[in-house]
C-alpha cells in the first residue's frame, strides 16, 4: 500500500480535481514526482496556480486516507492507477479520468466494453431486448458496462452472465456500499466474471450526484453506449450525452410510439444514434475497431433468454384477450373499451390468463404479455 499513499495524498489536496490530477501526471509521471518538484515547476502546468502549487508543497496526507489505505487491505479490494496496465484504456482518453479505481474483480483486457443502460422501471420488452442483446454480444467476448441499477442495467448485467459473458458494474457509490442491496447477488456474480468499479471511497454512499459523475466513467471505458426504454428526462440521456462528447458510438433501442418510456431513446435516434434492432447493427459500427464472428443468436439455444416459448391453448376468449396485449402495460379500463367486452369477464379471463402464466399484472390493475413469450 505504500505505492498507493502519494496518490491518494495528491488526491486529498484541496482545489485536485481529475482534469488537474492527469494533466500532473502527464507532466510528472508520478505523485510522488509532484510533490518533490519546486513551486516554480509546478505552475508551469496548465491550470495550476501560485496558491494551488503552495497546497500541494505544504500539505500533509489526512488521517482518513491511512484508514481509507488500511480498510483497502483488509477488504482484499485493488486499486488500479492511471498508470497502471490494467488501467482501462478508453477511460485515458477522457479529459477527466479518475485518477485511480477501486476492483472488486478483473479489469485487464477491458477494451472490447459496450455500455448498456436505460429504465430503472423498466417494460417486459426492455428487459427481454436488453438481456438478448447482451446475451449475443458477451458470446462474442464484447464486455457489458452498466450501473447496476434495477430496470435496463440489472438486465444488461444478467444477460451479459447468462451469456457466459463478462460484466463491468460502474457503482455511484463506494464498493462497502452497493446499491440497491437487492443486487447483492448479483453484485458478486459480476465481480467473479468482470469486476465492480468506482472511483467513490469505501464508504461512500449512493448519494444521486454521484451518479451522474459516475455516468461519464460507463461511457468513458466503453465503445459505445447503447440507450434501451428512457424517458425524454432519463440519466440514460445523460450517458449517451457523455458518450457522443467523449466520440463514442451512440446507440438506441426504438419502442412503442404510445410508450412515455421510449420518448427518451426516439429522441437519440431522431439526433443521430443508429437504430438498434439487433446485436448485428452494433457489430457493424464498431467491427472498423474490433474483429468479430457474424452474430448468431445465442437466445435460440437458451430457454432462458427466448421470447418465443410455445403458448398453451387458449379459449376463444382468451385469445381474443391475448391478442389485445402487448409488451407494454395496458390498464383494464382500456381493454374493456377496446374489447367491449363486461369488466366482469374480462376480468375473469385475464385471471386465467395469470393462471397460465402468460400474462402479467402490475400495480394499477396494468396487463401485459409475460416477458417469456415475447418475440
Amino acid at each position: 500500500m505504500e505505492k498507493l499513499l502519494p496518490w491518494f495524498t495528491l488526491k486529498s489536496v484541496p482545489g485536485i480535481g481529475n482534469h488537474i490530477f492527469k494533466r500532473l501526471i502527464d507532466s510528472f509521471k508520478s505523485p510522488a514526482s509532484v510533490f518533490e518538484a519546486s513551486q516554480k515547476t509546478l505552475c508551469k502546468v496548465e491550470g495550476m496556480t501560485q496558491r494551488l502549487a503552495n497546497e500541494i508543497k505544504r500539505h500533509k496526507t489526512p488521517d482518513r486516507v491511512k484508514r481509507e489505505l488500511d480498510l483497502i487491505l483488509q477488504k482484499d479490494y485493488q486499486i488500479v492507477t492511471l498508470t497502471d496496465s490494467d488501467f482501462p484504456p478508453l477511460l485515458l482518453q477522457i479529459p477527466d479520468p479518475p485518477p485511480f479505481l477501486y476492483v472488486l474483480g478483473c479489469l485487464k483486457n477491458t477494451i472490447r466494453n459496450m455500455a448498456v443502460v436505460g429504465s430503472r422501471n423498466a417494460t417486459s420488452y426492455g428487459i427481454s431486448t436488453t438481456k438478448r442483446l447482451c446475451a449475443n454480444h458477451a458470446a462474442l467476448d464484447i464486455v457489458i458496462v452498466s450501473g447496476m441499477a434495477k430496470g435496463i442495467d440489472t438486465a444488461a448485467h444478467e444477460g451479459a452472465l447468462q451469456g457466459k459473458g463478462k460484466t463491468i458494474a460502474v457503482l455511484g457509490s463506494g464498493l462497502d456500499r452497493a446499491y440497491p442491496a437487492d443486487n447483492l447477488k448479483l453484485y458478486h456474480s459480476i465481480s467473479r466474471n468482470g469486476a465492480v468499479i468506482s472511483e467513490f471511497p469505501l464508504m461512500t454512499e449512493p448519494e444521486a450526484y454521484n451518479f451522474h459523475i459516475r455516468n461519464r466513467i460507463i461511457s468513458g471505458v466503453s465503445l459505445g453506449t447503447v440507450v434501451v426504454e428512457a424517458t425524454r428526462k432519463s440519466g440514460s440521456l445523460i450517458t449517451a450525452r457523455l458518450a457522443a462528447e467523449q466520440n463514442r458510438e451512440v446507440f438506441a433501442v426504438p419502442g412503442s410510439i404510445s410508450s412515455f418510456k421510449s420518448m427518451g431513446t426516439h429522441t437519440l435516434i431522431k439526433q443521430g444514434a443508429k437504430l438498434v434492432e439487433h446485436a448485428q447493427d452494433i457489430i457493424e459500427e464498431i467491427s472498423h475497431i474490433i474483429e468479430t464472428s457474424p452474430v448468431q443468436d445465442v437466445i435460440d439455444e437458451n430457454d432462458e433468454f427466448t421470447g418465443k416459448e410455445e403458448l398453451p391453448e387458449f379459449s376463444t376468449d382468451e385469445s381474443q384477450v391475448f391478442e389485445a396485449l402487448g409488451p407494454y402495460p395496458v390498464q383494464i379500463d382500456e381493454l374493456v373499451r377496446k374489447l367491449t367486452m363486461e369488466p366482469g369477464k374480462l376480468s375473469s379471463i385475464l385471471l386465467q390468463l395469470e393462471l397460465k402464466q402468460v400474462v402479467q399484472q402490475t400495480p394499477g390493475k396494468f396487463f401485459l404479455i409475460s416477458d417469456r413469450f415475447l418475440s
